[in-house]
């Protein structure tokens, strides 16, 4: 679609100049008022540079404005976590005491990295700057993800496909054949708004998430993954509870209330006597056909009426902290004006980046 750009005359031009330099007196404003000056003579000039400058003004308001309208996101940016997100496992750690007497933490779906910052900042760094440390007691943090990273000190990246076996022979050889103490998986897909079919894809990841586990977490281990709350949750749930003896619902307060997010909280990792991991899929099918029919599909309709599963749900954070759905003042300068601080670190190799260079590309070609 092409813009059709207004051509200015003198007065029209001489106004708006005027506005300008009088609704911001900053050296960029002046510094604009100087250029409009030069091009009073060419006004198809002015246009474009009338536009160039609205469109910077727009992002600027954009930017505060998300700063004000969520607040686990300006303060991210503030305390330096590349994402939100690294607030919910904080959380969740509150209330479930997730780190203790952990030495090996792998973490599924890590990039951007914020959760494996979170892992470095409460296991690594802390370990590594106790008086009595030693390199060969370090914890060891394995963030594994097909995106590639920047790098996260005492975290050691793997970029690999989770539910392939030689990815879970590459955790295990990083830990000297040790297996992990906790599993961490904050991945998600990309949604559609189709609530229905995103729960499904969502579950598929976890599912996927949890073949990897079975490999490389030890018994009595635990496992934090991300999850959408839908009808078929109390499946979900069961199919968790074959390999751990508590499983339970988490909704950090960081974690918008309007969002179907969720977090499975999954202690005590104890696989089924004699479980073979080659097995998982049809044991996980087992539970959504309990009949043993063959020409049903998994599903929980089974698990609704006198067999309906009441499935703990716990919201955690402190209460009384900041409000995810709420909006907050913006902590202005003494001249009152704001600046709204870049993300700590944008991804280094976005799938997205060829349809940004190619969008780029056409935009110089016109």
């Amino acid at each position: 679609m092409s813009l059709k750009l207004p051509i200015l005359d003198m007065p029209t031009w001489y106004s708006a100049a005027i506005f300008l330099s009088t609704a911001d007196p900053s050296p960029t404003s002046a510094s604009s008022l100087r250029s409009c000056r030069r091009l009073q003579r060419s006004p198809i000039s002015w246009s474009v540079a009338h536009t160039t400058l609205h469109y910077k003004q727009v992002q600027i308001m954009g930017k505060a404005s998300r700063d004000k309208r969520d607040i686990y996101y300006r303060k991210a940016k503030e305390e330096g976590w590349r994402a939100r997100s690294a607030f919910k496992l904080l959380q969740i750690d509150e209330e479930f005491n997730i780190f203790e007497g952990v030495k090996h933490v792998v973490d599924l779906c890590a990039a951007p990295g914020s959760w494996s910052q979170v892992l470095s900042r409460k296991l690594y760094l802390p370990a590594k700057l106790s008086s009595d440390s030693k390199d060969d007691d370090l914890p060891l943090i394995v963030a594994i993800d097909l995106q590639p990273m920047a790098p996260i000190e005492g975290v050691i990246q793997v970029q690999g496909d989770i539910t392939n076996a030689r990815t879970a022979e590459v955790v295990i050889r990083h830990f000297d054949g040790c297996k992990a103490d906790l599993v961490v998986c904050d991945g998600a897909p990309d949604v559609t708004g189709l609530h229905d079919m995103d729960e499904f894809v969502q579950s598929q990841l976890i599912l996927a998430g949890l073949t990897i586990v079975t490999h490389i977490l030890k018994n009595g281990g635990k496992f934090i993954a991300k999850i959408f709350r839908g009808k078929d949750t109390s499946l979900l749930y069961c199919q968790l509870k074959l390999f751990f003896t508590e499983v339970t619902l988490a909704k950090p307060k960081s974690s918008r209330n309007s969002s179907i997010e969720a977090f499975a909280v999954c202690e005590n990792y104890s696989p089924p006597e004699g479980f073979n991991e080659k097995d998982l899929h049809r044991l996980l099918e087992k539970v959504g056909t309990p009949s043993g029919a063959d020409d049903l599909d998994c599903s929980s309709g089974w698990l609704e009426g006198p067999n309906k599963i009441y499935i703990p749900f716990l919201a955690c954070g402190d209460l009384s902290g900041y409000d995810s759905d709420r909006s907050y003042p913006l902590t202005k300068a003494a001249d009152g004006s704001y600046k709204s601080l870049d993300p700590v670190q944008p991804p280094i190799d976005p799938p997205y980046k060829r349809a940004l260079q190619m969008k780029k590309a056409s935009n110089n070609y016109n």
